[in-house]
Order: C-alpha cells, then sequence, then structure tokens
C-alpha cells in the first residue's frame, strides 16, 4: 500500500486508489501519517485540523472522521487507527510505504552516501517522490506551516543535488533547472551560486556577472545586506575565468562568536529528581565520545505557577549539559508575566540573539521574518541550546526556535504552551510544587541538615506553610540563616501569624505565608528603604539604575546606594549587574500593592513625574550629545528630585543609551495618559540612538504608542513628532510609501503648528529618501526647503548640514562647481558651532567635489581631515568610507600603491564591521 501526501493526499493499493473521503477527512489521515506508528494526542488533532477553531461537537466529528477511515484501511490490511491512551496511532504494516517518510530517508542516505553518482540517484529517487506542493488543497494552519516546512526540505534536497551535479560535470543538463530555480527564489544566495558557476561552464560568464549583480542589487534592497563571501569568491572567480576550484555557497551557518549567556546556577539547587532525568532524556547518551545531537528539534516546555523554580531548573539543567551545545547557548527572559507590561517582543527577541552571535548591525536584514531566517541560518547544523525564559504565549516563542535539527530550545512560562506540543512536536512539562521530601532537602541545604534535624516538628511547619514554593522557602532559609539564634519554631509562628495581601497564585495554592515570607523581609527594612521598595512598584522594569532610583525615591545618589543595598541583602532586590537593579515578578506584584495601600495618590503621582522627567532630561541631553544639533523640542522644567544624569560626552551619552533603552522603551508602553506628552518626547530623544544602532522595528513600536496618546490628549506637537518618528522607522526598513505618508502628514502638522526646524528636518529626511532612488533633483529641492526653514529657525546647526546636503546634490548631478562653495560655507559654520561628525561629513563632500575636479592634492587633504573627525567620534563605517575614497582619489591621481593601501585599511574596516561592501572592495584590491 501506499499513501502519499507529497502533492494531495492519496492512497492507493496495488495500483487501485482508495476513496479516502472529503477534504477534511483527508486531512485527519495526513495528521495520522506525519507522525506514522507514533501516538498522535486528541488535542495534537484537534489542533492540526481545526486550528484554534475546533467545532462544538468536536470530539464526536473527530470520532466519526477516524471511523470512516478505519473502514477503509481495515479492508487494504496493510494499515490500522487504533485508539491509544489520550490519542491514535496509524500503524502500518512494512509493505506499506509513505511518501514522505521514504523522501526523507533517501535524502539521509544520499547525504551519508561516499560516491557522488550514488548519492545523486538517491537525491533523483527522493525527489521524484514529488508530484506537487504537499497536501494540496487542504488548507488549516498546522498544514501550511508544515508546507512551508517540507517545500524547504525539498529546496535543500534539490540544491544538495546541484552541487553533485556540478561536481560531475553535468552543468549543461542543470542550467535550465537552475534558470528556473532562480527566478522562484532570487534572495537564495547557493541557487545564485549554482546558477552562476553553470552559466560559466557553459561559456557564458557574462550572464554569471549580469546574474551576480542583479542578485546583489535584490539582497541589498530587499534584505539590506550584501553578497556573501563565498558568492563574492564565485563573482572574483568567474571575473579571473577560473571556478574548477570554487563551490556554490552554503547555507549562511557561521556566527561569528560563540555565546555563553546562561545566568548563574543556583550552588544550593536540590531536588527535581524526576524532572531532570526527563529533561536527559531528550538527548542522546551523553557519555559518548562524541554524542549525536536531537534528531529532531524538540521545545521542552516547562510550566508551573509563579516562584515554583521553573527558570531555576532550567537553567540548573542547562549548565549541566552544555558541553552537548559545544556551539553555545543562547538566553533570554522574555518577560511573559512582567506585572510592568514590558513583555519582550519576537523582534526584540531575534535582534538580541543575533547581536549575541556577533552579527554586526550592517548584516543584520530588516523585517522580523528576515531576521528569523538569517538567526536559524546561523544555528543550522550547529548544536545551540536556546534557553526562552517566562514565556508569555507560543506566538512570542515561535519565531525564536531553531530551525533544523541539532540545537534545542527549552522554554519556561506559567502557561501550558500546549499548541506548542500541537503544531511544533513540544515536549510538556509541568513543574509543581516541591514534595514535602525535597522541600526539607532544599532547607537541610541551606540551614545544615543538623540544624533542621533538631527542630523537625517546626521543618514541617515552615513547609506546610511555605506551600511547597521554592522561592518562598528560599527566602525563609535567608532569614534563617541571617539570625542563627533564632529558632525554626519561632519562624514558623511568625509564618502562622502574618496576614496576606497578594491574590491566589495561578495554580491556587495558599500563598498567605508567601505575601509573610515577603513581609520578613519588608518588615526589618528602615523606613526609607521600605519606601523606595514601595516606590520600585510603580517603575515599570525591566531594571532600574541606581540614579533613576534615586530620583523614584528623591534621596541623593549615595544615599540611593545605600538603600538598594539594604534592600539586595534583604533578598527584595537582585543586582544583576554593577548598579543595575531587578525584581522578581512577584516581588514587583507585592511592592505594587504595598505603594497602592500605604503611599497617596498624590505621592505616587509626583514620583511618577520624577522618574518619567529624569529619563527624559536625560536622554535629551545625551541624544543632543550624540547629535550636537539644538534640540527643536523645548522641554518644561524638570520636577524637584528628577535629578538628570548629567552626561558630558559622546562616549558617556552612548553608554548610557546602550545601558537604559529597554528601560525607556518598556517606559514609553507604560506611561500614564496624564503623562502622554512624555511619550512623544522620550521616543524622539530616541531616534538618533536607535536609528543608528538599526533597532527600527523598537522605534516604530515606541512612536506607534506615542502617536496613540497623542491622539487621546489631541496633542498636535505630539502628532507630528511621532509621525516624524514613524516616518523615520519605516524609511529605515524600506517601506517608502508608509514612509512618505508619515513625514506627510507631520509635515502638515508642523506647517500648521509653524514649528520650523519640524519642517526642515521633515525635508531633510525627504531629500535623503530621494537621493537613495537617484532623484537628485528632487533631492535638491528639498535642501533648499530644508536651508529656509533653519534659517527662519535660527537654527546654524541645522543650516550647515542643510548646506553640505546642497553641495552633495549638487556634485552628484556633476556640478562640482557649484557644490564647492555651499559645503565650504557648511564646513565655516559647522567648524565654528564644533560638531565634529558634521564637520567629517563635510570634509568627505569636499574631498568627493575636488577629486572630480581633478585636483587631487585638495581631496586628499580633504579626506584626511574627514579620516581624523571620524576616528575621533567613533564613527567607523562612515572612516571605512572614508579609507574606500582615498584610494579612490589615489588611484586617479596615479599613485597605485598609496591607492592600495587607502583601500586595504578601508577593507579591514568593512571586515570588522561585517560590512557588504567588503566583497567589492576585496575584488577591486585583487584586480588592481
Amino acid at each position: 500500500m501506499e499513501f502519499r501526501v507529497l502533492g494531495s493526499v492519496e492512497a492507493s493499493v496495488g495500483g487501485r486508489p482508495v476513496a479516502l473521503g472529503h477534504a477534511r477527512q483527508r486531512a485527519v489521515l495526513a495528521a495520522l501519517l506525519v507522525d506514522v506508528n507514533r501516538l498522535v494526542t486528541t488535542d495534537q488533532l484537534t489542533e492540526r485540523i481545526w486550528g484554534g477553531r475546533p467545532p462544538r461537537q468536536v470530539r464526536s466529528t473527530l470520532h466519526s472522521y477516524l471511523s470512516r477511515l478505519r473502514q477503509v484501511l481495515t479492508g487494504t490490511g496493510a494499515a490500522t487507527i487504533t485508539r491509544e491512551p489520550g490519542g491514535y496511532v496509524l500503524t502500518t504494516a512494512a509493505t506499506a510505504t509513505v511518501d514522505l517518510h521514504s523522501f526523507r530517508r533517501l535524502v539521509t542516505q544520499a547525504r551519508a552516501a561516499d560516491d557522488d553518482t550514488d548519492a545523486s540517484a538517491l537525491f533523483d529517487r527522493a525527489l521524484r517522490l514529488w508530484r506537487a506542493a504537499p497536501f494540496t488543497t487542504l488548507d488549516t494552519p498546522w498544514i501550511n506551516d508544515l508546507r512551508a516546512t517540507l517545500e524547504q526540505e525539498r529546496l535543500s534536497a534539490q540544491l544538495d543535488l546541484g552541487d553533485l551535479l556540478l561536481r560531475l560535470g553535468r552543468h549543461a543538463a542543470l542550467l535550465p533547472e537552475l534558470s528556473a530555480r532562480a527566478e522562484a527564489h532570487p534572495l537564495d544566495e547557493r541557487v545564485a551560486g549554482q546558477l552562476m558557476l553553470a552559466l560559466h561552464r557553459c561559456g557564458r560568464p557574462a550572464d554569471a556577472l549580469d546574474h551576480y549583480q542583479r542578485t546583489r542589487r535584490r539582497l541589498t534592497q530587499e534584505l539590506g545586506v550584501g553578497p556573501s563571501p563565498a558568492l563574492q569568491d564565485i563573482q572574483a572567480a568567474v571575473l579571473r575565468r577560473d571556478t574548477d576550484s570554487v563551490r556554490p555557497p552554503e547555507p549562511p551557518t557561521d556566527p561569528i562568536g560563540i555565546p555563553a549567556q546562561l545566568p548563574p546556577g543556583l550552588t544550593s539547587f536540590t531536588g527535581r529528581g524526576e524532572e531532570l532525568a526527563w529533561l536527559d532524556s531528550l538527548l542522546p547518551d551523553t557519555a559518548e565520545a562524541d554524542p549525536v545531537p536531537p534528531a529532531a528539534v524538540v521545545v521542552s516546555a516547562v510550566s508551573g505557577t509563579a516562584g515554583v523554580g521553573k527558570t531555576a531548573l532550567a537553567v540548573h539543567w542547562a549548565h549541566r549539559v552544555r558541553k552537548v551545545f559545544p556551539d553555545g547557548q543562547l538566553y533570554i527572559n522574555l518577560r511573559g508575566f512582567d506585572p510592568g507590561g514590558s513583555v519582550v517582543s519576537p523582534a526584540e527577541a531575534v535582534r538580541a540573539f543575533l547581536d549575541a552571535l556577533g552579527v554586526p548591525p550592517t548584516r543584520i536584514p530588516d523585517g522580523l521574518q528576515a531576521q528569523t531566517g538569517l538567526y536559524r541560518s546561523l544555528l543550522a547544523d550547529r548544536r545551540v541550546l536556546v534557553l526562552l525564559d517566562n514565556a508569555l504565549d507560543a506566538g512570542q516563542v515561535r519565531p525564536l526556535l531553531p530551525g533544523m535539527p541539532g540545537s534545542l530550545a527549552l522554554v519556561t512560562s506559567r502557561n501550558r504552551l500546549t499548541s506548542l506540543a500541537a503544531t511544533e512536536g513540544a515536549r510538556l512539562l509541568p513543574v509543581d510544587l516541591l514534595a514535602p521530601a525535597d522541600a526539607r532537602h532544599l532547607l537541610a541545604g541551606r540551614l545544615g541538615a543538623r540544624r533542621v534535624a533538631a527542630e523537625p516538628a517546626a521543618a514541617d511547619e515552615i513547609i506546610a506553610r511555605c506551600a511547597g514554593l521554592p522561592l518562598a522557602l528560599s527566602i525563609v532559609a535567608a532569614r534563617a540563616e541571617a539570625l542563627p539564634g533564632t529558632s525554626l519554631a519561632a519562624l514558623a509562628t511568625e509564618l502562622e501569624e502574618a496576614d496576606g495581601r497578594l491574590d491566589a497564585l495561578d495554580a491556587g495554592d495558599p500563598t498567605a505565608q508567601v505575601r509573610a515570607v515577603f513581609s520578613w523581609s519588608y518588615r526589618l527594612l528602615s523606613a526609607d528603604a521600605a519606601h523606595l521598595f514601595r516606590l520600585l512598584g510603580l517603575h515599570p522594569g525591566p531594571e532600574v539604575g541606581l540614579r533613576a532610583a534615586a530620583a523614584l525615591a528623591d534621596v541623593p545618589a549615595a544615599r540611593a546606594r545605600t538603600l538598594l543595598a539594604e534592600l539586595t541583602g534583604g533578598h527584595l532586590l537582585t543586582e544583576h549587574t554593577a548598579g543595575r537593579y531587578a525584581f522578581h515578578d512577584l516581588l514587583r506584584s507585592y511592592a505594587a500593592e504595598l505603594v497602592a495601600a500605604h503611599d497617596s495618590e498624590e505621592s505616587r503621582h509626583t514620583a511618577v513625574h520624577r522618574i518619567l522627567d529624569h529619563y527624559l532630561h536625560t536622554a535629551h541631553a545625551a541624544d543632543a550629545l550624540l547629535t550636537r544639533r539644538r534640540d527643536p523640542i523645548t522641554l518644561s522644567p524638570a520636577v524637584r528630585g528628577a535629578a538628570p544624569e548629567a552626561l558630558t560626552d559622546h562616549q558617556r551619552a552612548l553608554a548610557w543609551f546602550t545601558a537604559e533603552h529597554p528601560v525607556l522603551l518598556a517606559v514609553i508602553e507604560w506611561i500614564p495618559t496624564a503623562f502622554a506628552a512624555h511619550a512623544w518626547q522620550l521616543a524622539s530623544a530616541l531616534n538618533t540612538f536607535l536609528d543608528r544602532q538599526g533597532r527600527w522595528p523598537a522605534l516604530a513600536a515606541a512612536h506607534t504608542t506615542a502617536l496613540d496618546l497623542a491622539r487621546r490628549r489631541d496633542d498636535r506637537t505630539g502628532l507630528a513628532n511621532a509621525h516624524r518618528g514613524l516616518g523615520l522607522a519605516e524609511d529605515r526598513q524600506g517601506h517608502a510609501e508608509e514612509a512618505r505618508a508619515h513625514y506627510a502628514l507631520a509635515l502638515d502638522l508642523f506647517g500648521e503648528l509653524g514649528n520650523d526646524a519640524g519642517q526642515a528636518r521633515i525635508h531633510q529626511n525627504l531629500g535623503r529618501m530621494s537621493s537613495a532612488r537617484g532623484d537628485y533633483r528632487e533631492a535638491l529641492a528639498h535642501a533648499h526647503r530644508t536651508l529656509e526653514h533653519y534659517h527662519a529657525a535660527d537654527d546654524r546647526g541645522g543650516q550647515a548640514i542643510a548646506l553640505n546636503h546642497l553641495g552633495w546634490y549638487h556634485t552628484k548631478l556633476g556640478d562640482h562647481r557649484q557644490a564647492l562653495p555651499y559645503c565650504r560655507q557648511a564646513l565655516a559654520l559647522i567648524q565654528e558651532l564644533g560638531d565634529p561628525n558634521g564637520e567629517a561629513h563635510t570634509w568627505d563632500s569636499l574631498g568627493y567635489i575636488h577629486r572630480h575636479l581633478g585636483q587631487y592634492g585638495q581631496a586628499v587633504d580633504c579626506y584626511r581631515h574627514a579620516l581624523e573627525l571620524f576616528r575621533v567620534t567613533g564613527d567607523r563605517h562612515s572612516e571605512a568610507i572614508g579609507f574606500a575614497y582615498l584610494g579612490d582619489t589615489h588611484q586617479a591621481a596615479g599613485d597605485p600603491t598609496a591607492a592600495r593601501d587607502a583601500w586595504t585599511r578601508a577593507l579591514n574596516l568593512f571586515e570588522e564591521l561585517g560590512h557588504p561592501d567588503a566583497g567589492p572592495l576585496r575584488a577591486k584590491l585583487n584586480r588592481e
């Protein structure tokens, strides 16, 4: 009997088709065939067939479909569907085949084959099993996702076969297929490389080079990256007419760094033997010399109520098995249940992982889908452990899962995440409260077995009052350690007498005792430390710095440091890095409850105002240091006690933004409506930093929130600035139409408000967009409008930038002599104002103009001035471009030695940055 899903879902016996019924019934069969001879739970079947919208009588409907399928299959004698505890199993006889599993088996054999001819024959047999797109005519979320995965497997097999056929010299026969594949996958560099090699070996090098240029343009325009070094090597090989030793590019799998992000494990971890053994069962025998990676991606959703020890278990196990994952361990706290609401988005998490893997910002593509693809490519064929802590739901997790076998994602969440089990084959591990014996071990590990054994009844009472919650037990143990002369019986009595204040936890466990445990530490605090702890319940998180805490409490920084040390000593805060403090989310809830109960509405409002003004005024001061421009936004004076940080230079401003930007983004999401103006003002202060860091989705999210708040208050200034920020974010992400729409709204609003500085910045951005698409005359018109508005605003720094842009657009139009006076005016003004970054860019423009006027000596001097300043400001990207232009100038002046030296320095910088211009520059060096 043959079952086929690589096309329409079909079955046949001896070549005769078997009637499988309507589409929904065939979908049930497909859901079982994918896991043939394995249990598929009822919940999994329901999710696979209906997604999130099952019919009312779903179990009876499913039973009806299964009964009909049983009747159909019983007559064949080759397959049966049986009911097992929890679900169903489709069992096939040895004579039955499923094309999907045959395809995967043949591909595995092909990749293991030593002989290219044998391997190509196996690949060919595997690919001939495909008749069309898998599960044709069936449409459910699970089937659609699986269809996409299988199409990727098919493409991977086709590409492996392509490599083999090229090695075997069959490029002519392969060429038509490669041309069609390149048309279907224009951004796949491996396909492009194979087609280039086939074209060249068929005597068509010009076509090969043309395809390289088209691929390069598409990669740059759609993903914001250049061709990989491997594809650039093929281009260089075609240019020198040597492709025999060059292979097509492999997928971009090499991370630049090996991350080791696991948080420290608990030295006193105890118990959880069954859970650790269950997790160990996911791995192969680690005693083997070279353990085989897991056969499939396994997502282990570790669920349980807050404080039950999910993270401690996951981190402890991750440290135990880290040697099984030699290519790195990634970790992120997704803050799914953060009381402040600052949940980490999938886009933020993927970007954080790309940063951890060492991908330079210039190599990170735009958009979550493209970034997820790059992330999964980096993990492919590697063994990496990905620990996703405190997830809210499956949607937050899915983009973070590795895409290929070998790596393992471990997810912790208070929710069970059953949809991950249904759609991704997750293994679910619920984590319960500690059993009394394990709880006793925890206490004994912290306090010593002798002290616990001396008061067994009191220990039992403490365990009962803490309800087996590890967090509560740990704090009791810390209290007992701090009071070695206090009996356990006295501590147990305190627990019994304490009032309860927190709501019941998710699992419905008695938690008055947990409040009592927290209250022990709280009641021992000094009045000022208790006040600070309560006020921290107002802060959205995910962490707070020393000076921000001082502003929140309206105390000097030195006093705040003392109070924070008291809080960390009482286990009410954690100082995870120097000067940065964080709550456990239960403690944040406790603090929020206390501040609502003990502090007046007026005092809470004033504290919120202080912390917002602290962040806002510090952010605007930092932004001014980064941009060296007059701030077009006029802020109200900071309230007393806000104490903005005194940042003195560019480096300190950059360091402050780097540390605080996750907090600032969380603050913008949290800002109460009464402080709506702070939202757009703070988002505007983040523009330069987030733009230079390439964090445009975060920039867009911040300004979207700001826009919503401004609309609620009908704040026209806020609306104008939010539209401007959204225009910038959309522009950088390649969404030109959306960017222009936001810029147009901002321009109208700034005009309505008579805000010349705002109008100038919009025209400046529109000019850059026009220049990017090669319309320099339109860009020139925008630059003139920019200058007019900056004159009206009396913004001399803006005037200098506009003059430099006028010069640049003129020289791009070929009007080099007309460009020169504009840039000279810009230089004189910008030197007077003391803006090293603006001065560097103006010297760079002057160098470009003099080179095109044939004044090579002057051009060289200009570029050297620019390079010196770029080094001062730390703008390494612009420094690399400056060296490349300097090399072009030396070449034009007839000095090849100096040209090669400048290009080499530029290449070194581009390679350090991972910039796509490295490849073309390397090719130029080889040619010259």
